[in-house]
């Protein structure tokens, strides 16, 4: 993927913890024109990162670029993407795309309204060994889907305005339906808040399919060490991505029936090669072309509105010990 011959002028909104990345990648680009950060240390530091471009604190004057990064708090998301698009820009938003579906509903009915680019920041989706994986699932190298896992975990990066479950699962739950193409019927979610009252520390999400797939996502941030694994089990082979050690490995495992006895098969790993494309750089790659060809980028608007209907159902569940919600919009189950 390479960007654009001609690069659209983007404003980054924020340059904090993530926000920084994005300033860094959009400034290496070509591509970034002003930053905009209404904190000092914000502002500062995009100064460090991009010496001479265009830091303020205020909004107006990044909404003065066709193209607008949003990296602030979730709770903020939707005010600000909703600014930027009723001033006809083209909009890059970090997960989550808003806090409520209704909320990332208008963001993207604003979008077509306006003709406008609206993309969220699944950066997961861009990782390189992702992508591979995607390649073994679709080829049918695995063979049928049955099982998908998921681990999130660390100690630390805690927040006080969102849960583990909404600063964590985004990417795995956009990931999970890409891969099975599908949006779940039924979600639960079981956790627990011990460092602050009504936040989740971590937390086990379960999704059902229409077609017996299932998977489950398990986030914390109160873990001992650090582990960031997807494992999917196909019928035919299993697949395992291990982010922390940069390693995809497929097994040629699975469990066969010889006169009605499970008989285990199992056979040593293949390390499959990927390339070596930091997943951020892509995805603000993405963004440009996406904003110079007037093409929906793969994350788009309503990738980020798919992955809203299953936070919520989770959150809900949470909420209710467990108990499974029923997804109810069923004309939006296609996640391909």
């Amino acid at each position: 993927m390479t960007a654009p011959d001609s690069l659209p002028d983007v404003a980054v909104v924020g340059c904090g913890a993530w926000g920084k990345n994005l300033v860094r990648n959009f400034s290496r680009l070509g591509a970034l024109a002003a930053v905009c950060d209404p904190d000092e240390a914000g502002r500062r530091l995009a100064t460090e990162i991009a010496p001479g471009v265009e830091v303020s604190d205020s909004l107006e004057a990044a909404l003065a670029c066709p193209a607008i990064a949003i990296a602030t708090p979730a709770e903020t998301h939707y005010e600000l993407a909703r600014r930027a698009l009723l001033a006809d820009r083209d909009v890059f938003v970090e997960k989550p795309l808003a806090l409520t579906y209704e909320q990332g509903a208008e963001l993207v009915r604003l979008a077509e309204e306006h003709q406008r680019i609206l993309m969220v920041g699944h950066v997961l989706e861009y990782h390189p060994a992702v992508i591979r994986l995607l390649e073994l699932v679709a080829s049918g190298e695995l063979g049928r889907v049955h099982y998908i896992y998921s681990h999130r975990l660390s100690l630390g990066k805690v927040r006080r305005e969102e849960n583990i479950l909404w600063s964590f699962a985004p990417h795995d739950i956009a990931v999970i339906l890409r891969l099975t193409g599908l949006m779940p019927v039924r979600v639960s979610a079981t956790g627990g808040s011990y460092l602050q009252p009504g936040i989740a520390d971590v937390t086990v999400t379960s999704l059902e399919f229409a077609d017996g797939e299932r998977a489950h996502i398990h986030v914390s941030w109160l873990h001992p060490f650090k582990e960031q694994r997807l494992v999917v089990v196909g019928s035919r082979k299993m697949a395992s991505f291990d982010d922390v050690g940069k390693r995809l490995v497929l097994y040629d495992q699975r469990v066969e029936l010889h006169n009605g006895t499970p008989l285990p098969i199992r056979h040593a790993g293949d390390t499959v090669p990927f390339a070596d494309d930091e997943p951020l750089r892509s995805e603000c790659q993405a963004f440009l072309e996406a904003v110079a060809d007037r093409r929906p980028p793969l994350t788009d608007g309503s990738s980020g509105l798919r992955v809203l209907e299953v936070l919520e159902a989770a959150q809900l569940s949470l909420a209710r010990q467990g108990v499974p919600v029923a997804l109810t919009r069923p004309t939006e189950r296609n996640a391909t």
